[in-house]
């Protein structure tokens, strides 16, 4: 009974019209404006509706450039940050990605659309399991698990780019492990308020490079080398 009134509602948000397309097009110009240059990024972020991942109550903030709450103490994050962390994780078509914190499952989507093999961790499972069903609906078919996204997904590693959508303390050791040589990690380190985008370039198995970017405030990263829950 409960499935089947999840999928019901997700049928009737899965309208994609004329108002929605241009609002995403106006959002995806916002974002080139305040520095996103990646093309491949850009269409992306146009290709994926982004109010299929808002209940239809709050339609009119799906295409604002800010972050919203999506249950659990946790946001579907700011268009801005996605296609950011994006652009800088440099993805290529047929790359092994793997993602540290699913959300809402948008970030997940903006990277099947570049054409990456995803792996995704969420730590909620009422999240994860809301995430499985929308991306399915939409067509997308990431490996998605519930679970402690600070031990990443050793069974699945090594993985050619890392993106983590939570603010850590540290940088995951298992993650630096399981990123691949000449692979990229990024990630958000810092307090539980502000940290500051980490670029991590795996230069050979004991050797990274650490490049320091700009602040953003993410929620906390919980688990064995992230925040208590």
């Amino acid at each position: 009974m409960q499935l089947s009134l999840i999928n019901s509602v997700i049928a009737v948000a899965m309208i994609d019209e004329y108002k929605h397309k241009g609002a995403r097009k106006k959002l995806v110009e916002e974002l080139a404006a305040k520095g996103i240059t990646d093309k491949t990024v850009l269409k992306a972020m146009l290709q994926v509706p982004r109010h299929y991942f808002f209940n239809k109550t709050f339609d009119a903030h799906a295409y604002v450039d800010k972050a919203f709450p999506i249950g659990e103490g946790q946001t579907i994050s700011q268009p801005y940050t996605v296609a950011y962390q994006t652009q800088v994780l440099q993805v290529h078509k047929g790359e092994k990605v793997l993602e540290i914190g699913t959300g809402s499952g948008y970030q997940a989507a903006i990277l099947i659309e570049l054409g990456v093999k995803l792996y995704s961790i969420e730590r909620h499972e009422k999240l994860y399991k809301k995430a499985k069903l929308l991306l399915g609906k939409m067509g997308y078919h990431p490996t998605l698990t519930c679970g402690d996204g600070t031990k990443g997904w050793p069974e699945m590693a090594p993985f050619d780019k890392i993106i983590v959508t939570a603010g850590a303390p540290v940088i995951p050791k298992a993650l630096m492990s399981q990123l691949a040589v000449g692979g990229i990690m990024v990630i958000p380190v810092g307090n539980e308020a502000t940290q500051k985008m980490v670029c991590i370039i795996k230069k050979d198995e004991k050797t990274f490079e650490k490049i320091v970017l700009k602040d953003f405030a993410f929620v906390p990263l919980i688990g064995e080398e992230g925040w208590d829950a």
